[in-house]
């Protein structure tokens, strides 16, 4: 019994220690890039969560799918420009020096999400970044607007069958 119990206590402690040594290596600036193991902490987590949150209520997305990456354009230039850039892929100044930094919207990580997950992010926003929640200011259907017009930054429009 008195093994089991010295063994905990030393269990205890040494988590302690792991703890205190891990909570010293974080850095609060958002000046330098976060390490490979933040980065897919907060990745994993962000995805998992996205994922749990968009499986419902999520509206239909507009028919017409031409008008819609059209109409997405135009709000993108005004809405999402400002910090992702104009092609999506270069972050302007603001972007770049967010903590996280604004997404690539180009990238497999974005594309990578369903568009009922794009949609829930542009409609909620993610708490704890700079991506703010559009669904107080804007509409379903232009948030699905911006969806399809996300869809183009990749090459090409983004096909019926895989939406959701």
């Amino acid at each position: 019994m008195k093994r089991w119990i010295l063994f905990v206590v030393l269990a205890l402690v040494v988590a302690a220690a792991v703890v205190l040594v891990g909570l010293t290596q974080i850095r609060l600036d958002a000046l330098q890039e976060p390490g490979h193991v933040e980065t897919f902490l907060a990745t994993l987590v962000k995805h998992f969560l996205v994922s749990r949150s968009s499986r419902e209520g999520i509206p239909p997305a507009p028919a017409n799918l031409q008008e819609s990456i059209q109409q997405g354009d135009k709000l993108y230039a005004t809405d999402c420009s400002m910090c992702h850039g104009p092609d999506g892929h270069t972050p302007s100044d603001t972007g770049r020096w967010m903590y996280p930094r604004a997404s690539d919207l180009t990238s497999p990580a974005v594309q990578g999400y369903s568009d009922g997950e794009l949609f829930w992010i542009v409609k909620n926003g993610i708490r704890f970044s700079g991506m703010p929640a559009f669904g107080k200011v804007e509409p379903d259907e232009h948030i699905w607007n911006l969806v399809h017009y996300l869809r183009t930054m990749r090459g090409t429009t983004h096909p019926q069958e895989e939406r959701e």
